[in-house]
Formats: structure tokens, sequence, C-alpha cells
């Protein structure tokens, strides 16, 4: 049996159970600093982020800078050749010296992925199933013992979801 960890707090941060994994696979496409992928729309800016999106840090044989590769959609790549400079610039920051000496745009039709969608920013929010009344009666009655408002609410909140999963 695996041995537990003391920790003043109780829990652990979701974060940081992760990051050794999040670490892994980015590092696997060549990305040594994980943020370049998590947080692109804050380096990049929303406009060129809008546009693109990092696919691959390559690194050369003689170790003389890196050169990151950007996806966009033929029609936007033009606009994003002319801010190549500006991106480098940005992603260099991050890094703290001059890791990257090239930025390769890799181009991909409008009809590319997902289905004829190449979706550059962040994805629509998923609708939200409405619950029946009959399940959010039962989970409000089960987490009626709970003193604390907002834990109860809570509660009766992750019963519901898990209900409805569960009759589908």
């Amino acid at each position: 049996m695996p041995q537990r960890r003391a920790s003043t707090k109780g829990f652990t941060r979701t974060s940081s159970l992760l990051t050794g994994r999040i670490r892994t696979a980015s590092e696997s496409r060549g990305f040594a600093q994980s943020r370049l992928l998590t947080q692109w729309t804050e380096i990049a800016g929303e406009d060129i982020a809008a546009m693109s999106r990092p696919v691959e840090i390559g690194y050369a044989r003689g170790g003389m800078g890196a050169t990151l590769t950007l996806l966009t959609t033929g029609a936007h790549a033009p606009v994003l050749e002319m801010e190549k400079e500006k991106v480098r610039a940005r992603v260099n920051a991050v890094y703290g010296y001059n890791a990257i000496a090239r930025i390769r745009i890799t181009q991909t039709a409008a009809t590319g992925f997902d289905e004829g969608r190449a979706v550059f920013g962040p994805g629509k929010a998923a609708p939200v199933a409405a619950a029946d009344s009959e399940i959010r009666r039962a989970a409000v009655e089960t987490t009626r013992p709970v003193e604390d408002d907002g834990l109860r609410e809570a509660l009766a909140r992750l019963g519901e979801n898990i209900l409805n999963r569960t009759n589908r």
C-alpha cells in the first residue's frame, strides 16, 4: 500500500499533481517550457493566438537555436509571417534567453482539422443539460443535514451531476 504524505493543508493542488505529466508530454514535442502551450494567448497576444497555435520546437544538431513551428490557416499565414520577429521576441522572453532562433509557419486549409474547422481560439462552452426536477430534489434532500450553506449547495450540485450521468 502506498505511503501517505503528511500534509498540513490536507489537500494537494491539482496543478501540482499534473505538473510532471504535463512537462513529460510537452517535452516530447520539444517544449521545454510547457507555459508556451498552456499560456499561448498571454505570450503571443490575443490577435496572434487567434490565428496560430504552437505545434513543435525542433532543435538543430549543433544546438545553435531552435525552430518554433506554428500552425495557422492559409489566409492568416502572410500576416503571421510579418509578425514573426515580434512572436520570436515574446517567446524568448518566456525562456529568458535567445532559445528560439527561427519560426516556421505551417499552414492548414480552412477545412483542415476537426471536420472542417481549424480552431485556434478557446472553444465554446458545452451546453448545460437541464436537470430533472426529481433528481434535483433527491440531491437537495440528501444534502439537507449539512450545516454550511456553501458546502451544502456544492454537494447538491455534485450529487445532481452524478445522478444525471448515471441515468443516461
